[in-house]
């Protein structure tokens, strides 16, 4: 794995995942109070795997699911 660095000040590096964590943030973790860290994990996990990958509308793909996306251009 190598790592991708720019020059000094460029933030474009990490924009997605800047975006992922922001949604992530927005959409569950600020909605909830977590006793443990099993909890957060178990949480976060099912929100990854199962809304953001399966359900969620995702705009850079014309507003459809990750898993309808990729079903669609298998079909095509």
């Amino acid at each position: 794995m190598t790592c991708s660095m720019s020059r000094k000040g460029d933030c474009w590096d990490n924009a997605v995942m800047e975006s992922f964590f922001h949604t992530l943030k927005t959409e569950l973790i600020f909605h909830r109070n977590y006793e443990t860290r099993i909890q957060a994990r178990r949480d976060v996990f099912e929100y990854i795997e199962v809304f953001y990958n399966l359900v969620r509308l995702h705009s850079s793909i014309g507003y459809m699911s990750p898993e309808n996306y990729e079903k669609q251009r298998k079909a095509a």
